[in-house]
């Protein structure tokens, strides 16, 4: 089977769902906590790809799940064991639940059938979590991982997705991370070991073309 036909199979509209990781205000938006991801995010192209995919498995009633990372202000049960949250603690810009920071960002457009889950601890939007059991009662077989950061969250869900037994697409010009020059070498070292990757538009063509009619009963 070659890549194209396999990657149709794999993105069959009733059995994938769309994950977007992070692609939040206070995380890729103007006034982001991060502003050299948030730039890369959009100077690369990946957070508008985002968007595409969004409005492409809309379109193709692809089920579209939106995860993302918040913190109580009181920081009532976030992680403080490694040195990334203790930063994170630090920074200007809050993801406080209910905040502006923690909705999700320009252009991508968010659906009333599009599934919001959020985390208030952890790296990962699978890990402890309400996302998983969701998957499963939608059916889902092939997880599409897009967003950031190609740092972290990233391969946090890639990685759980295949462990849970998730079939895992990857959109390599949907994920980005800093520097930039770091997405393309996670992808092609670590990601493309366990997961399928694609463009965007290879995606896109998956859910744009025509469904192959079922073969007559004899």
């Amino acid at each position: 089977m070659g890549h194209a036909e396999q990657l149709r199979e794999q993105l069959a509209p009733d059995g994938a769902v769309l994950l977007t990781v992070e692609c939040q205000q206070g995380v890729v938006g103007r006034d982001s906590a991060l502003p050299e991801l948030a730039a890369v995010a959009r100077s690369s192209g990946a957070l508008r790809n985002v968007a595409r995919l969004v409005a492409a498995a809309h379109a193709a009633d692809v089920q579209v799940l939106h995860a993302v990372a918040e913190r109580r202000p009181d920081g009532r049960g976030a992680n403080r064991n490694a040195r990334l949250f203790r930063a994170a603690a630090r920074l200007p810009v809050q993801q406080h639940s209910g905040s502006a920071a923690v909705r999700i960002a320009e252009p991508i457009e968010v659906a009333e059938q599009d599934l919001v889950v959020r985390r208030l601890h952890g790296l990962s939007p699978l890990a402890g979590t309400d996302v998983d059991a969701l998957l499963r009662n939608l059916g889902c077989r092939t997880l599409v991982v897009t967003g950031v950061s190609a740092n972290v969250a990233i391969p946090n869900a890639v990685f759980d997705a295949v462990n849970l037994g998730y079939t895992v697409v990857v959109p390599s010009d949907a994920i980005a991370g800093v520097p930039a020059d770091y997405t393309p070498a996670m992808i092609r070292n670590t990601l493309a070991l366990v997961a399928t990757i694609a463009t965007t538009d290879e995606v896109l063509g998956c859910w744009k073309a025509p469904r192959r009619a079922a073969a007559p009963r004899s």
